[in-house]
This record gives structure tokens, sequence and C-alpha cells, in this order.
């Protein structure tokens, strides 16, 4: 550490002040009894707040979207002897791959994806954890499944690029190209074990794809050292594919890079992966450009949540922090919720643990009020008869925080979440959520949006109208004012439904009425000769509930219609006034928080007079 700092340039009496600190705080951490952990987050905090290199073994940057910003140096282009003419990997390609990912969460989906299509290999559970760098004490992160893990054909096509095997349709993978670009894209260095039995051996495998030894090292091809081992019968045998000194040679470069000193570390690894499975760990994490790692694993004990949003998010509003803590806003800088929503369907027999916790499955279509599935039927060439359920209700906050949105699902994994068809500043459709599964549309390669294609477009003119038509028929049964062209049309079907409003069931099935404690207070939904039809809430009567009959004794229907302006005007002027006092009252929250502040200053200064007399 001393080393270190004079290399930074620290003067030698600020070096002894430095090395006197850090020695009080390791006799701080053995007095508290709790020396490990206090002594990683100490070097932890040391490490993500300055720009300080260790040694010569640490990237210029450590900011990922400036890591890339170096020149390519001479590159030799002649073939050896025998050698074939071939296109090059340059270690640069691997960060601007890895850009693809603009969300750290999306990257940490894609490994979470590779241990969900393990399943179909009878795996288990996958956990997520952060630990600590052997050799610098820096935090990087695990990943540990218990799938039928790789043997030494399967680690060096996980290593290469575009090579995948995932072509089933249960599959979620593809493209062979998501472990580089989500590994890269969490931090510089990252170092896999695997475990497989296959046709009766046992193999582990250990591979290495390091960003910083290619870089530091001057490679202008992407080098991937990788060992392999035959355990069938119970000792670690090497599998030497080419030179017992290539096999040495690549043992030294890990041995070297990795967060490992020696070979007996790398082979502990292998202690909790078990009969098979496959571990990744992530280390040399990014740090965002104020030099703070991006991952914030302190704030929570069993979540990693993203820096930058942490610190945004405790300067919002009182009103502003009702919104956010909606799932639909904690997902972005919360992975645990947005792990929670990350499978539409729920995975029997098969856990994800984060930080030691089991993440619950969540489906917001099980809590929605009003709930109803669309059946739309796209027009796809290559499917004989695509049918999409959508799934349409109001959230269970409805209507005080305007959250709307589809959740599209892609074989079970989520793309978009409250994808928002329309417009900002539309106020029709505020509080419908959807849930639908777009099998027919491909996504893009990071899996965060779908590829804008006819299909695409088809899709979401489909959404709007669905949002629209349930709008239009359904918000008044979460207090919102009718819409006047459904009134009109309720109108003309007054003389054959005139005790209730009815709705509308144009390719609609109702799924799950509101429950009856419910519609006691927002509305009344009944069914007559099996169509479903809803009672206007309370404050919202059209008039029909009176009784429209014709002859003595009747109610013109202008008259009925002049009865609903006034009430819509009444409502209107109540609205007004509940904004007026809301507005006075946060008015006079602001002035009560001034007079306190006042008071304080002048508490303040009273004991200083207090103190002069005394004096």
């Amino acid at each position: 550490m001393v080393h270190a700092l004079r290399n930074v340039g620290l003067c030698e009496e600020c070096l002894g002040i430095w090395s006197i600190s850090w020695k009080l705080l390791m006799i701080l951490a053995i007095l508290v009894d709790q020396k490990p952990e206090l002594v990683r987050k100490i070097r932890g905090e040391l490490q993500s707040t300055t720009t300080m290199e260790s040694d010569n073994r640490t990237l210029e940057t450590r900011s990922f979207w400036k890591a890339g910003a170096f020149d390519i140096g001479p590159t030799t282009w002649t073939p050896s002897q025998g050698e074939l003419e071939h296109a090059r990997v340059h270690p640069k390609f691997l960060h601007s791959n890895a850009t693809s990912h603009k969300w750290a969460f999306g990257a940490i989906a894609e490994l979470l994806d590779n241990a969900v299509d393990e399943i179909n290999n009878g795996a288990t559970f996958v956990k997520v954890d952060r630990i600590y760098n052997k050799k610098d004490n820096s935090p990087a992160l695990l990943f540990l499944d218990d799938g039928g893990g790789m043997d030494p054909e399967g680690i060096r096509k996980c290593m290469s690029l575009g090579y995948s095997t995932k072509k089933t349709n249960d599959t979620i993978g593809q493209y062979g190209n998501g472990f580089k670009t989500s590994t890269m894209r969490l931090g510089a260095d990252v170092i896999v074990f695997s475990r497989a039995s296959q046709k009766g051996r046992i193999t582990q495998s250990v591979g290495l794809l390091s960003y910083t030894f290619l870089r530091k090292t001057g490679q202008d091809d992407v080098i991937v050292p990788m060992i392999d081992f035959d355990i069938s019968k119970h000792w670690a045998e090497p599998l030497i594919y080419g030179t017992e000194d290539d096999w040495s040679t690549n043992l030294n470069t890990i041995l070297e890079w990795s967060p490992f000193a020696s070979k007996d570390d790398l082979m502990q690894q292998f202690e909790d992966i078990g009969s098979h499975g496959t571990k990744v760990l992530v280390y040399n994490l990014w740090l965002n450009d104020e030099g703070i790692y991006e991952l914030n694993f302190d704030e929570d004990d069993e979540d990693i949540k993203l820096k930058d949003e942490g610190a945004r998010l405790a300067k919002v509003s009182k009103k502003a922090a009702e919104i956010e803590s909606h799932i639909s806003k904690r997902l972005v800088h919360s992975l645990r919720a947005y792990v929670s929503m990350l499978y539409l369907r729920k995975l029997k027999n098969f856990k994800i643990y984060l930080r030691g916790e089991p993440v619950e499955q969540f489906n917001i279509a099980d809590e929605l009020k009003c709930r109803e599935v669309v059946t739309y039927r796209p027009q796809v060439s290559s499917m004989k008869e695509a049918i999409v359920e959508t799934t349409l209700g109001f959230i269970k906050e409805a209507p005080a925080l305007p959250i709307t949105g589809f959740n599209i699902y892609h074989k079970n994994r989520l793309i978009r979440p409250f994808w928002k068809v329309t417009g900002d500043g539309n106020s029709k459709g505020n509080g419908i959520v959807g849930v639908l599964e777009a099998n027919f549309i491909e996504p893009a390669h990071d899996k965060q949006d779908f590829e804008r294609s006819t299909l695409f477009s088809r899709l979401e003119s489909k959404l709007k109208q669905m949002q629209m038509d349930y709008w239009r028929t359904h918000c008044h049964l979460v207090g919102h004012l009718p819409d006047p062209s459904f009134l009109r049309k309720l109108e003309k079907t007054s003389s054959t439904l005139p005790l209730q409003i009815q709705s509308q069931r144009v390719d609609h099935t109702i799924v799950n009425p509101t429950p009856k404690s419910q519609t006691q207070s927002q509305s009344q939904t009944v069914y007559n000769n099996g169509v479903a039809i809803a009672r206007a809430p309370p404050g919202f009567e059209t008039g029909f509930d009176q009784g429209v009959t014709r002859g003595d004794g009747s109610r013109d229907i202008d008259e009925i219609c002049d009865e609903n302006i006034q009430l819509f005007m009444r409502c209107e002027e109540h609205t007004q006034r509940k904004l007026d006092l809301t507005t006075t009252a946060d008015d006079l929250e602001k002035k009560v928080a001034e007079t306190k502040r006042k008071c304080a200053e002048l508490s303040m200064r009273l004991e200083l007079l207090r103190g002069q007399n005394f004096l």
C-alpha cells in the first residue's frame, strides 16, 4: 500500500501519516472482533473512491465507458508457416461488443438466463453474491449454479464468439454472445470454473477471459488461457491437448492474472460446485465516472443496487417517493425487484438466490383490478397460427399512482418492462398495466428491447388500441370520469339495459371480476345471462339507475343527460377543490418547516448569548 502511494507522488510525511492511520484502523478492527469484514470494507472504499493504481496489472481507467479509449499498436499480420490467413479478434472488440449492454442489470440477467437454461440439465438453483478478490480484497461478483456444467469442448465454445448449442424453443440464449458481453460489461476480467460428467468421464475446466491481461501485455488477438482436468479416478489428472509446456503456460497465466495465487487455490474453487455445475467470478468490477463502483453492495445486505440511482432517489419529493416505491420504478435500481419479474411463469423446482436469500417471483397480473384477457392474432408467415393473450387491468394503487405500460416477455423472459405505448402527457390509460408473451418477434442482442420490424410496429398499434378500448369501458370503475363516447353509446342502448352500464365484450373475456370488498367502495360488477355488466361507482351515476320508461311518469333522455352534465361539473369542482387544498397543505408544510428552522436559529443565538453573559 505504501509503495502504491509513493508511486502516486505523496511526500514522506504524508506517507507516514497514512501508514499510522492504516495501522490504527487494523487495531480497531481487531478490537471490535470484525477484522476480516471491516478490513474488506475499508480497502474496498479506498479503492473505489481513489484512482490510484496499485501495480502495473491495473487498467489505465476503471470506468467502463472509457476503458475502450486507447490506440491500437502495430500488429503483425504475416501468418506462420503452413498457417492460412484468418480474421483476428482484437481485445478492443471485447469492450466494444460489451457496450450493447447499456444497463448493468441487463448484463446480470444474461448470466441468470444461462443458469435458467440449465434447468433442462437438472439445475435447481443459481446463486448471485458478492465475494472478495483474495489478492486485493476488492469486491467481485459470483454466479454459481448446479447445472450440467461444461466439458473441455463446452467451455471453449462458451469462451468463443458466436458458438451456441441452444437451438430449442424452451431456451433463452441463442446467439452465443451473451456470456462475453455480459461479463465484460460488469468487470474487466472473468474466470470460469466448470465440472461436468459426460459419457462416463468427469472433467473440470478453468478458463480466464481477462481484458486486463490482454491490454497490459499488448496482445493483438484475444487469448483465453484454459486448463482441464480428468477427475474420473478421484484425483485431478491434467488433460493435455498440446504440449506440457503449453499447459503449464496457461496455468501460470491464470495464476498471474486471476484472484488466485496457487494451483491449490484454483482447485479449492470446485469444492462448492458439487458433482456438476458452473461457477463464474467477475472481478475488477467497473467504476462510474465518479470513481465509485457501479454496483452498490452496502446499501442492502440482501440486494444489489445501482449506485447512481440510490443517490438520485435520496433527493426526490415525498410524492415522487411514493411513485418510486412502485415495482415499475424499483426494478430500475434494485436487482431483487428486477429479478422477481424477470420470468413470466414460475420456475419449477428452481430457485434464484440473491446474496443468500431466495428471490420470490412476482407476476403483476395476479394483483390487477378488473382483469381482462384480450386475444390478438398476429399475421406471421413462419407460424401457422400465432395467438397472443394480453392480460389487462388497473394496478391496485389506481388511480393514485400514474403507472402504466405493458410488460412484454419473450420465451418467458422479460424484455420490455412497463413499456408505455401512449405519448407523454396523455392521462388516458393511467393505471392500466398489461402483461403478454410475444414469441413471434425477435429480441435485440441485449434482450432489453425488440428488433424494429413490421410485426413489432403492428404489435405497438394493437397495444395502443387495447389500452384505449379498456380505458373507455373501465375507467369509471376506479374513480375516473366515464368516457363521453362510451356514455353516448350507452345512451343509445339504454332501452335494452336500463339499470346497468354494460361493459363492451368485443374480443374481451372477464377472467377475475373485482373482489366484493373492492366493488363496494368503487363499483359493482354483476352478470345478466352470462354477460358481465358493471354499475357506475358512487358519485358517477348516469341516471339510468332511476328507471327510464316511456309514458306517464317517465323521465326524458334529455333530462337525464342534463343531470349527467351537472354531476360531471360537480365532480370537476370537487377535483379542483382537492387540488387547491393539496396545494394549500403543501404551502403550509413549507411554512411550518421554515418556522421550525427560524426557531432553531433563534434558539442557537439565545444559547450563545446566555453563554456570553455567563462568561
